[in-house]
Protein backbone atom coordinates (compact mmCIF):
# COMPACT_ATOMS: atom_id res chain seq x y z
CA UNK A 1 0.00 0.00 0.00
CA UNK A 2 1.53 3.24 -1.48
CA UNK A 3 0.66 6.32 0.07
CA UNK A 4 1.59 9.61 -1.81
CA UNK A 5 2.96 12.80 0.04
CA UNK A 6 2.09 16.09 -1.02
CA UNK A 7 4.95 18.87 -0.33
CA UNK A 8 3.08 22.09 1.52
CA UNK A 9 2.58 25.09 -1.00
CA UNK A 10 3.82 28.02 -0.26
CA UNK A 11 1.62 31.39 -0.42
CA UNK A 12 1.85 34.70 0.01
CA UNK A 13 0.32 37.26 1.05
CA UNK A 14 0.00 40.12 -0.66
CA UNK A 15 -0.85 43.90 -0.48
CA UNK A 16 -4.53 44.94 -2.24
CA UNK A 17 -3.32 46.68 -5.02
CA UNK A 18 -4.87 49.95 -3.27
CA UNK A 19 -2.03 49.73 -0.54
CA UNK A 20 0.89 50.42 -2.60
CA UNK A 21 3.62 52.39 -0.40
CA UNK A 22 5.36 54.73 -2.15
CA UNK A 23 9.11 56.53 -2.00
CA UNK A 24 9.83 58.72 0.97
CA UNK A 25 10.39 61.60 -1.12
CA UNK A 26 7.13 61.96 -2.24
CA UNK A 27 6.52 63.90 1.23
CA UNK A 28 8.68 66.03 -0.19
CA UNK A 29 6.60 66.80 -3.70
CA UNK A 30 3.13 67.42 -1.31
CA UNK A 31 5.38 69.67 1.02
CA UNK A 32 6.82 72.06 -2.23
CA UNK A 33 3.29 71.92 -2.89
CA UNK A 34 1.84 73.03 0.01
CA UNK A 35 4.08 75.62 0.47
CA UNK A 36 3.40 77.19 -3.06
CA UNK A 37 -0.08 77.15 -2.75
CA UNK A 38 0.38 78.96 0.95
CA UNK A 39 3.04 81.85 -0.86
CA UNK A 40 0.10 82.40 -3.58
CA UNK A 41 -2.83 82.77 -1.14
CA UNK A 42 -0.80 85.00 1.09
CA UNK A 43 0.62 87.24 -1.44
CA UNK A 44 -2.96 87.77 -3.16
CA UNK A 45 -4.08 88.25 0.15
CA UNK A 46 -1.56 90.65 0.88
CA UNK A 47 -0.39 89.06 4.24
CA UNK A 48 2.81 87.40 3.17
CA UNK A 49 5.84 86.88 5.49
CA UNK A 50 8.16 83.92 6.13
CA UNK A 51 6.25 82.74 9.36
CA UNK A 52 3.18 83.04 7.51
CA UNK A 53 3.97 81.17 4.87
CA UNK A 54 5.79 77.87 6.61
CA UNK A 55 2.74 78.02 8.77
CA UNK A 56 0.08 77.58 6.02
CA UNK A 57 2.33 75.74 4.37
CA UNK A 58 2.09 72.64 7.05
CA UNK A 59 -1.22 72.65 7.20
CA UNK A 60 -1.57 72.53 3.83
CA UNK A 61 1.12 69.91 3.57
CA UNK A 62 -0.98 67.73 6.35
CA UNK A 63 -4.06 68.27 3.91
CA UNK A 64 -2.53 67.13 0.59
CA UNK A 65 0.12 64.73 1.86
CA UNK A 66 -3.04 62.63 3.55
CA UNK A 67 -5.03 63.57 0.19
CA UNK A 68 -2.28 62.19 -1.67
CA UNK A 69 -1.64 58.93 0.12
CA UNK A 70 -5.17 58.40 0.33
CA UNK A 71 -5.27 58.14 -3.40
CA UNK A 72 -2.09 56.45 -4.05
CA UNK A 73 -1.65 54.07 -1.19
CA UNK A 74 -4.41 53.49 0.80
CA UNK A 75 -6.61 54.53 3.79
CA UNK A 76 -4.50 52.56 6.19
CA UNK A 77 -0.91 53.99 5.06
CA UNK A 78 -2.77 57.45 4.54
CA UNK A 79 -3.29 57.60 8.26
CA UNK A 80 0.33 56.65 8.65
CA UNK A 81 1.62 59.37 6.45
CA UNK A 82 -0.77 62.08 8.60
CA UNK A 83 0.78 61.23 11.71
CA UNK A 84 4.12 60.86 10.40
CA UNK A 85 3.87 64.09 9.40
CA UNK A 86 2.40 65.41 12.72
CA UNK A 87 5.39 64.50 14.39
CA UNK A 88 8.12 65.84 11.93
CA UNK A 89 6.01 69.25 12.43
CA UNK A 90 6.04 69.18 16.45
CA UNK A 91 9.61 68.13 16.19
CA UNK A 92 10.50 71.22 14.19
CA UNK A 93 8.25 73.44 16.23
CA UNK A 94 10.55 72.35 19.19
CA UNK A 95 13.80 72.92 17.24
CA UNK A 96 12.97 76.64 16.14
CA UNK A 97 13.21 78.24 19.28
CA UNK A 98 16.41 76.67 20.31
CA UNK A 99 18.04 77.10 17.11
CA UNK A 100 16.89 80.41 16.47
CA UNK A 101 17.68 81.78 20.17
CA UNK A 102 21.28 79.84 19.28
CA UNK A 103 21.60 81.35 16.35
CA UNK A 104 20.85 85.02 17.51
CA UNK A 105 23.23 84.60 20.19
CA UNK A 106 26.31 83.47 18.22
CA UNK A 107 25.62 86.06 15.59
CA UNK A 108 25.41 88.80 17.78
CA UNK A 109 27.49 87.67 20.63
CA UNK A 110 30.47 85.94 18.75
CA UNK A 111 30.61 89.21 16.63
CA UNK A 112 31.96 91.49 19.82
CA UNK A 113 33.75 88.88 20.85
CA UNK A 114 35.75 89.10 17.52
CA UNK A 115 35.80 92.67 17.15
CA UNK A 116 36.91 93.53 20.71
CA UNK A 117 38.80 96.55 21.69
CA UNK A 118 41.69 97.15 21.33
CA UNK A 119 42.63 93.05 20.01
CA UNK A 120 40.20 90.31 18.86
CA UNK A 121 38.85 87.91 21.74
CA UNK A 122 40.05 90.88 24.52
CA UNK A 123 36.91 90.68 25.30
CA UNK A 124 37.67 87.27 27.15
CA UNK A 125 41.17 88.74 28.92
CA UNK A 126 39.82 92.31 29.93
CA UNK A 127 37.60 93.14 33.13
CA UNK A 128 35.28 96.32 33.66
CA UNK A 129 37.92 98.58 35.86
CA UNK A 130 37.20 102.34 34.72
CA UNK A 131 35.14 101.00 31.63
CA UNK A 132 32.19 104.07 32.17
CA UNK A 133 29.96 105.77 29.54
CA UNK A 134 29.73 104.56 26.01
CA UNK A 135 33.25 103.19 26.22
CA UNK A 136 33.79 100.54 23.68
CA UNK A 137 35.99 98.59 25.34
CA UNK A 138 35.77 96.08 28.31
CA UNK A 139 35.32 92.58 29.24
CA UNK A 140 34.26 89.19 31.09
CA UNK A 141 37.22 88.06 32.72
CA UNK A 142 35.89 88.97 36.05
CA UNK A 143 32.40 88.10 35.41
CA UNK A 144 33.87 83.92 33.97
CA UNK A 145 35.88 83.58 36.85
CA UNK A 146 33.06 84.56 39.55
CA UNK A 147 30.94 82.14 37.23
CA UNK A 148 33.20 79.48 37.54
CA UNK A 149 33.75 79.72 40.83
CA UNK A 150 30.58 80.01 42.28
CA UNK A 151 29.72 77.28 40.37
CA UNK A 152 32.29 74.64 41.29
CA UNK A 153 31.80 75.91 44.95
CA UNK A 154 28.04 74.96 44.43
CA UNK A 155 29.32 71.50 42.52
CA UNK A 156 31.43 70.51 45.46
CA UNK A 157 28.39 71.07 48.16
CA UNK A 158 25.33 69.75 46.00
CA UNK A 159 27.18 66.83 44.46
CA UNK A 160 28.24 64.37 47.38
CA UNK A 161 24.87 65.37 48.89
CA UNK A 162 23.09 64.52 46.21
CA UNK A 163 24.92 61.06 45.46
CA UNK A 164 24.74 59.98 48.85
CA UNK A 165 21.33 60.85 49.19
CA UNK A 166 20.53 58.51 45.80
CA UNK A 167 22.59 55.54 46.85
CA UNK A 168 20.83 55.83 50.44
CA UNK A 169 17.06 55.44 48.99
CA UNK A 170 18.48 52.87 46.55
CA UNK A 171 20.21 50.81 48.37
CA UNK A 172 19.30 51.02 51.77
CA UNK A 173 15.75 52.38 52.10
CA UNK A 174 14.41 48.84 51.48
CA UNK A 175 12.36 47.62 54.90
CA UNK A 176 11.94 49.53 58.45
CA UNK A 177 12.49 52.89 59.58
CA UNK A 178 15.04 53.34 56.58
CA UNK A 179 11.84 52.71 54.38
CA UNK A 180 9.87 55.39 55.68
CA UNK A 181 12.61 57.81 55.90
CA UNK A 182 13.60 57.12 52.35
CA UNK A 183 9.55 58.08 51.54
CA UNK A 184 10.32 61.36 53.66
CA UNK A 185 13.50 62.16 51.86
CA UNK A 186 11.43 61.56 48.73
CA UNK A 187 8.83 64.11 48.78
CA UNK A 188 11.11 67.03 50.48
CA UNK A 189 13.41 66.46 47.31
CA UNK A 190 10.08 66.35 45.08
CA UNK A 191 9.04 69.76 46.85
CA UNK A 192 12.97 71.21 46.29
CA UNK A 193 12.38 70.50 42.87
CA UNK A 194 9.62 72.80 42.29
CA UNK A 195 11.50 75.87 44.45
CA UNK A 196 11.84 79.48 42.90
CA UNK A 197 14.97 80.77 42.54
CA UNK A 198 14.68 83.38 43.93
CA UNK A 199 13.79 81.71 47.27
CA UNK A 200 17.02 79.91 47.19
CA UNK A 201 18.40 83.09 47.01
CA UNK A 202 16.72 84.56 50.00
CA UNK A 203 17.49 81.60 52.11
CA UNK A 204 21.47 81.79 51.27
CA UNK A 205 21.09 85.47 52.31
CA UNK A 206 19.05 85.34 55.58
CA UNK A 207 21.42 81.86 56.37
CA UNK A 208 24.70 84.35 56.37
CA UNK A 209 22.79 87.56 57.31
CA UNK A 210 21.73 85.84 60.46
CA UNK A 211 25.54 85.38 61.72
CA UNK A 212 27.44 88.18 60.66
CA UNK A 213 27.17 91.34 62.15
CA UNK A 214 27.70 93.10 58.80
CA UNK A 215 23.87 92.75 56.98
CA UNK A 216 25.04 94.22 54.17
CA UNK A 217 27.69 91.76 53.39
CA UNK A 218 27.81 89.88 49.99
CA UNK A 219 30.39 87.03 49.55
CA UNK A 220 30.66 84.22 46.69
CA UNK A 221 30.32 81.80 49.17
CA UNK A 222 26.38 82.77 49.96
CA UNK A 223 25.66 82.70 45.97
CA UNK A 224 27.67 79.04 46.00
CA UNK A 225 25.27 77.97 48.55
CA UNK A 226 21.87 79.50 47.23
CA UNK A 227 22.58 77.35 44.15
CA UNK A 228 23.56 74.20 46.35
CA UNK A 229 20.05 73.93 46.82
CA UNK A 230 18.98 74.07 43.50
CA UNK A 231 21.36 71.42 42.20
CA UNK A 232 20.42 69.01 44.61
CA UNK A 233 17.21 68.00 43.77
CA UNK A 234 18.30 67.71 40.74
CA UNK A 235 21.61 65.45 41.61
CA UNK A 236 19.46 62.75 43.72
CA UNK A 237 16.44 62.46 41.26
CA UNK A 238 19.25 61.79 38.30
CA UNK A 239 21.74 59.91 40.01
CA UNK A 240 18.76 57.51 42.00
CA UNK A 241 17.28 56.54 38.49
CA UNK A 242 21.01 55.74 36.94
CA UNK A 243 21.23 54.16 40.17
CA UNK A 244 17.91 51.59 39.83
CA UNK A 245 19.02 50.93 36.29
CA UNK A 246 22.12 48.78 36.95
CA UNK A 247 20.81 44.86 37.22
CA UNK A 248 20.28 43.12 40.66
CA UNK A 249 22.42 40.45 39.06
CA UNK A 250 25.28 42.64 39.30
CA UNK A 251 25.10 43.18 42.69
CA UNK A 252 24.32 39.58 43.91
CA UNK A 253 27.22 37.97 41.75
CA UNK A 254 29.50 40.55 43.66
CA UNK A 255 27.56 39.54 47.02
CA UNK A 256 28.26 35.67 46.02
CA UNK A 257 32.02 36.52 46.04
CA UNK A 258 32.08 38.06 49.30
CA UNK A 259 31.94 41.64 48.69
CA UNK A 260 30.40 43.93 51.16
CA UNK A 261 28.03 46.14 50.24
CA UNK A 262 29.88 49.77 50.42
CA UNK A 263 32.69 48.12 48.13
CA UNK A 264 29.70 46.31 45.72
CA UNK A 265 28.50 50.39 45.74
CA UNK A 266 31.67 51.82 44.51
CA UNK A 267 33.33 49.04 42.64
CA UNK A 268 30.11 47.69 40.57
CA UNK A 269 27.41 50.14 41.15
CA UNK A 270 28.56 53.48 40.58
CA UNK A 271 31.34 52.09 37.94
CA UNK A 272 28.23 50.76 35.87
CA UNK A 273 26.50 54.08 36.25
CA UNK A 274 29.34 56.26 35.91
CA UNK A 275 27.85 57.65 32.33
CA UNK A 276 24.11 58.74 33.24
CA UNK A 277 25.58 59.96 36.50
CA UNK A 278 28.03 62.27 34.79
CA UNK A 279 25.10 63.42 32.92
CA UNK A 280 22.77 64.13 35.31
CA UNK A 281 25.57 66.06 37.40
CA UNK A 282 26.04 68.29 34.19
CA UNK A 283 21.93 68.63 33.83
CA UNK A 284 22.99 70.16 37.51
CA UNK A 285 25.27 72.21 36.80
CA UNK A 286 23.88 73.85 33.42
CA UNK A 287 20.49 74.21 35.50
CA UNK A 288 21.90 76.71 37.75
CA UNK A 289 25.00 78.25 35.87
CA UNK A 290 22.92 80.89 34.29
CA UNK A 291 20.55 81.66 37.02
CA UNK A 292 20.56 85.75 38.02
CA UNK A 293 17.89 86.12 40.77
CA UNK A 294 20.14 84.28 43.53
CA UNK A 295 23.30 85.72 42.68
CA UNK A 296 21.66 89.01 42.58
CA UNK A 297 20.95 89.04 46.25
CA UNK A 298 24.17 87.20 47.61
CA UNK A 299 27.31 87.93 45.14
CA UNK A 300 25.98 91.38 43.68
CA UNK A 301 28.26 92.86 41.11
CA UNK A 302 32.08 94.13 40.77
CA UNK A 303 33.62 95.53 37.88
CA UNK A 304 37.20 93.59 38.58
CA UNK A 305 38.51 89.92 39.21
CA UNK A 306 38.06 88.83 42.96
CA UNK A 307 39.52 85.39 43.65
CA UNK A 308 38.23 85.10 47.21
CA UNK A 309 34.78 83.18 47.67
CA UNK A 310 34.61 84.37 50.98
CA UNK A 311 35.72 88.10 51.43
CA UNK A 312 33.97 90.63 48.99
CA UNK A 313 31.42 90.90 46.38
CA UNK A 314 32.00 88.85 42.76
CA UNK A 315 31.00 89.14 39.59
CA UNK A 316 28.85 86.46 36.84
CA UNK A 317 28.28 86.30 33.84
CA UNK A 318 24.03 86.19 34.50
CA UNK A 319 24.59 89.41 36.63
CA UNK A 320 26.64 90.73 34.37
CA UNK A 321 24.13 90.48 31.53
CA UNK A 322 21.51 91.91 33.63
CA UNK A 323 22.76 94.74 34.16
CA UNK A 324 24.76 95.61 30.94
CA UNK A 325 21.65 95.00 29.28
CA UNK A 326 19.44 97.29 32.12
CA UNK A 327 21.43 99.58 31.17
CA UNK A 328 20.67 100.45 28.11
CA UNK A 329 21.65 102.38 24.93
CA UNK A 330 24.55 104.57 26.22
CA UNK A 331 24.95 108.84 26.11
CA UNK A 332 27.84 109.64 23.79
CA UNK A 333 28.41 113.09 24.91
CA UNK A 334 31.67 112.96 22.43
CA UNK A 335 33.33 110.69 20.24
CA UNK A 336 35.96 109.33 22.91
CA UNK A 337 35.61 107.93 26.39
CA UNK A 338 38.72 108.06 28.57
CA UNK A 339 39.55 105.45 31.24
CA UNK A 340 40.18 107.32 34.44
CA UNK A 341 42.01 104.31 36.30
CA UNK A 342 44.50 103.81 32.97
CA UNK A 343 43.68 107.08 31.17
CA UNK A 344 43.37 104.70 27.55
CA UNK A 345 40.83 106.26 25.42
CA UNK A 346 37.99 104.17 23.53
CA UNK A 347 35.79 105.29 21.03
CA UNK A 348 32.07 106.26 22.20
CA UNK A 349 29.59 103.55 21.02
CA UNK A 350 25.28 103.99 21.19
CA UNK A 351 24.93 99.93 21.78
CA UNK A 352 27.80 98.81 23.32
CA UNK A 353 26.21 97.81 26.40
CA UNK A 354 23.54 95.63 24.90
CA UNK A 355 26.69 94.22 22.59
CA UNK A 356 28.31 93.48 25.63
CA UNK A 357 25.64 91.24 26.99
CA UNK A 358 25.28 89.17 23.97
CA UNK A 359 29.02 88.36 24.24
CA UNK A 360 28.62 87.91 28.08
CA UNK A 361 25.58 85.03 26.76
CA UNK A 362 27.46 83.86 24.36
CA UNK A 363 30.24 83.40 26.51
CA UNK A 364 27.80 81.65 28.51
CA UNK A 365 26.95 78.93 26.07
CA UNK A 366 29.70 78.25 25.43
CA UNK A 367 31.10 77.17 28.61
CA UNK A 368 28.18 74.71 29.35
CA UNK A 369 29.34 73.50 25.85
CA UNK A 370 32.56 72.51 27.06
CA UNK A 371 31.18 71.08 30.50
CA UNK A 372 28.77 68.98 28.33
CA UNK A 373 31.79 67.95 26.02
CA UNK A 374 33.54 66.99 29.23
CA UNK A 375 31.13 65.17 30.73
CA UNK A 376 30.76 63.26 27.27
CA UNK A 377 34.20 62.32 27.29
CA UNK A 378 34.22 60.73 31.50
CA UNK A 379 31.41 58.67 30.01
CA UNK A 380 33.14 57.46 27.09
CA UNK A 381 36.46 56.79 28.93
CA UNK A 382 35.26 55.77 32.40
CA UNK A 383 31.68 53.99 31.91
CA UNK A 384 32.20 50.01 31.31
CA UNK A 385 33.30 48.56 28.09
CA UNK A 386 30.79 46.05 26.29
CA UNK A 387 33.46 42.71 25.15
CA UNK A 388 32.24 41.07 21.99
Amino acid sequence: MSSSTSAPTRTSVRRPHDERRLPWHHLLYTGLAGLLVAVAALAIADALTPASAILLGFVLHLLLGWVYSLVREGPRWAKDRLMTLLVIGAFAVAMFPLLSLLWEVIRRGLTRVIAAKPSPFAFWTSDMSGIIGGADAGGVVHATIGTLLITLWASLISIPVGLFTAIFLVEYADHGWKRTLGKGVTFLVDVMTGIPSIVAGLFGLALFIAFMPDQSVRMGIMGAVALSLLMIPTVVRNSEEMLRLVPMDLREASYALGVPKWLTIVKVVLRTAIAGLTTGITLAIARVIGETAPLLLTVGMVTSVNWNMFDGRMATLPTFINQQYRNGNANCMSETVTNPISQEVYACSLSTNIDRAWAAAFTLIVIVMVLNIAARLVSHYFSPKLSR
